[in-house]
């Protein structure tokens, strides 16, 4: 019996409501705590065997009745459950209930003995943790939206909406500072009223907001003198929130309203002041980002105009140089033919570098033209097969001077995506200056294929030509710079330049590599159809 004493004693001290059912499920046995945390006396659960079971919340009541049923039914084990009773005052708390069977020496099965420990306030952090981690979910969705605004009115929808969502206000506004006033830039809720208007900074609560640069509790605005009362009379608003956008030099304020009587929490707050923060980034990325677009617009503009006037002068070389050029060209060479004889050797040599020089004015006029063209106009998109083309200008280098044998290796099935004309022009190009830097060669080389390195694949064309100095590469695709004598070999030093303009406007790139004596090859990449360069 002593033993008994103690562990009633025991249990009597006990911080948990603890209790005893006998098989039939009447309480023996029930813990001066449980007044503590049920407000029912011990005795009032001893009486009334039915009391325990009306406490428990309706949503819970059958998922606890059934537990009473199963362990009084179960004479092994400890049953565990979480539940939620109603107090004598009304309030909802939650139990954690952990229970076991009891047995006398002889074996003989007593009831259950039972634990109760109240966790309501542990229930109510991990909600509050649970609120939390959705509230923060949310506010990363809306930054990565307003990450993505590109103009006032794309931040001003995203804002007002989530500012009351946030909260779980019942309305939400976006103010804007605008020359000594507060421009009530959008509302959700109730927007016939306010929205679109200016009020004095001094005369309103967002106005307060900026010019102090603090954000504004108001639990009740009928009892807050910075609020002009008649203003909201017309409003559901009770209670509201208020935040600058910016802290330093505030451009705005984001305003959270509720129709009841309502704190926010320093949470709350924080979560809309984070709100703000991030408008503020985004509104200086829309104004940098419409700078940008501004100066975008200009350079397209001088662009545009330039091109026109390289047009201009495109045509003016055509027709206005041109005509004299021919026509001079024209007569020099009626001179050479009807009189010739009669010239001295002197006289006869200037004659003839007149011609040539004049042969070689039209084809830097040619070049000039074919480079202009090839910097402007849209790239048409389309497979293109280069080995073809690549044989059909082989075909007329060679037709064009049959006394020269040139080796031509040109792989099969190579193909791109790209302008035919314009990849024309560039293989054209590239092919003509290995025709031209081949002329010292017996044996002359000239091939075309495709290669990879690096997880890139890229063309080539490769000649066993004169070659030259790879220190001097960087000047290959310069408009009018030659690695070479001019005297050994014509050209304008057009060429190259172009090929790069055509590729780069392809989203290629082209280099060279080269030994004086040995050749040169000139790589370049273009997008294979279907696919990227």
């Amino acid at each position: 019996m002593e033993s008994e004493h103690i562990c009633k004693l025991l249990l009597d001290f006990a911080a948990d409501w603890e209790f005893w059912l006998d098989p039939s499920g009447a309480c023996r046995y029930v813990s001066p705590a449980c007044e503590r945390i049920t407000g029912y006396r011990p005795d009032e659960f001893m009486d009334d065997s039915g009391l325990l079971r009306r406490i428990i919340h309706p949503d819970d009541r059958n998922i606890v009745e059934g537990h009473l049923t199963d362990a009084l039914a179960n004479r092994e084990g400890v049953c565990p459950i979480d539940f939620r009773i109603t107090t004598r005052t009304g309030e909802v708390r939650w139990i954690s209930h952990h229970c076991q069977p009891v047995y006398d020496g002889a074996g003989t099965f007593l009831g259950r003995r039972g634990s109760n420990r109240d966790i309501t306030d542990r229930m109510a952090a991990q909600e509050e943790n649970r609120r939390l981690g959705g509230l923060m979910e949310r506010l990363v969705r809306v930054v990565q939206e307003l990450s993505r605004a590109r103009s006032l009115d794309e931040i001003t929808a995203v804002v007002r909406t989530a500012a009351r969502e946030l909260v779980n206000a019942d309305g939400a506004t976006f103010v804007l500072r605008e020359n000594g006033n507060c421009f009530y830039a959008d509302e959700d809720a109730i927007a016939p009223l306010w929205k679109g208007l200016r009020f004095p900074l001094e005369r309103c609560i967002s106005g307060w907001v900026m010019l102090n640069r603090q954000a504004a509790v108001i639990e009740d605005i009928y009892q807050d003198q910075r609020i002009p009362v008649e203003a909201y009379q017309p409003t559901f608003v009770q209670s509201l929130a208020m935040v600058p956008i910016r802290g330093e030099d505030p451009i705005g304020a984001i305003g959270t309203y509720w129709a009841r009587r309502h704190r926010p929490s320093d949470q709350e707050i924080s979560v809309i002041q984070a709100l703000a923060d991030t408008t503020s980034v985004a509104m200086e990325n829309v104004r940098v980002y419409a700078d940008l677009e501004q100066r975008v617009r200009e350079r397209t503009e001088a662009l545009e105009t330039a091109n026109r006037e390289l047009e201009a002068f495109g045509f003016s070389v055509s027709h206005d140089l041109r005509g004299p050029l021919r026509r001079l060209d024209g007569y020099s060479r009626i001179l050479y033919e009807d009189y010739a004889d009669r010239l001295e050797g002197e006289g006869r040599d200037i004659l003839v570098r007149m011609i040539r020089l004049a042969t070689r004015m039209e084809q830097l006029i040619d070049d000039l033209l074919r480079f202009s063209r090839s910097v402007k106009g849209e790239v048409v998109r389309e497979a293109v097969n280069l080995s073809r083309l690549a044989r059909s200008i082989a075909r007329e280098l060679s037709d064009g001077e049959p006394g020269r044998t040139v080796e031509f290796i040109i792989a099969d099935g190579l193909t791109a995506e790209g302008d035919p004309g314009l990849l024309r022009a560039a293989l054209e190009n590239l092919m003509r200056n290995a025709w031209k830097y081949t002329v010292p060669k017996e044996n002359a080389v000239i091939e075309f294929g495709r290669c990879e390195g690096e997880g890139e694949r890229f063309y080539f064309i490769r000649d066993n030509g004169v070659g030259f100095d790879m220190a001097l590469k960087d000047k290959l695709f310069e408009p009018f710079e030659r690695l070479h004598d001019a005297r050994a070999f014509e050209g304008t030093g057009i060429g190259l330049a172009t090929v790069k303009r055509i590729i780069d406007r392809h989203g290629g790139r082209i280099w060279a590599e080269g030994t004086p004596g040995a050749g040169a090859t000139f790589y370049f990449t273009l997008p294979e159809p279907g696919g990227e360069s």
